[in-house]
């Protein structure tokens, strides 16, 4: 079981990681695609056009998605910024009961925000939802991957909250506890 959680958790941050580098790659194609029309100007030709449509609300989708994909991820390899100046100086029974009533909290305030996710997603697809620009993406694509990536965190931070409770987990800690 340890095994898929931690390919699961992977398997996200790449996901996130594949959004980002769309994104990058549609960016140098537009700006590539500027270059050239401007180059082809100055040379007294007609410029190409080479534009990506809608590449703004594009991007801004895999953007929503790269961020909530990668959100199990980044908690299980300890990238989340914390501030710890007050948990590092509690002792140890403290900390844990904080650590657990923080991990609580926080699969509580998911857990709520994956359902009512998914309840928005139900509403775009039975509506047919439309971005508005120049490409009509139905909404429930992107919010869809959202929800997704919000399902991802509950399971980690459900995963997290069982290592508490077993001991396999002594406390949260910044140093990464995926294998």
């Amino acid at each position: 079981m340890r095994r898929f959680l931690d390919s699961l958790y992977r398997f996200g941050g790449y996901i996130s990681a594949l959004q980002l580098t769309v994104i990058m790659a549609m960016v140098v194609l537009q700006v590539s695609g500027r270059v050239l029309d401007n180059v082809l100007q100055a040379l007294g030709l007609k410029s190409l056009g080479l534009q990506i449509p809608g590449l703004a609300e594009l991007a801004g989708f895999l953007l929503l998605g790269a961020t909530f994909t990668g959100l199990a991820y980044t908690l299980m390899v300890g990238g989340h910024i914390r501030v710890d100046l007050l948990h590092r100086t509690l002792p140890g029974s403290i900390r844990k009961a904080l650590d657990l009533l923080v991990t609580i909290i926080a699969l509580a305030i998911t857990g709520y925000a994956a359902w009512q996710s998914t309840l928005l997603a139900y509403d775009s697809y039975d509506f047919g939802d439309l971005s508005i620009g120049m490409v009509p993406v139905p909404l429930w694509i992107p919010q869809a991957v959202m929800v997704m990536g919000l399902v991802w965190l509950v399971v980690a931070l459900l995963d997290i909250l069982s290592g508490l409770i077993t001991g396999r987990i002594t406390h949260i800690k910044d140093e990464a506890p995926l294998e």
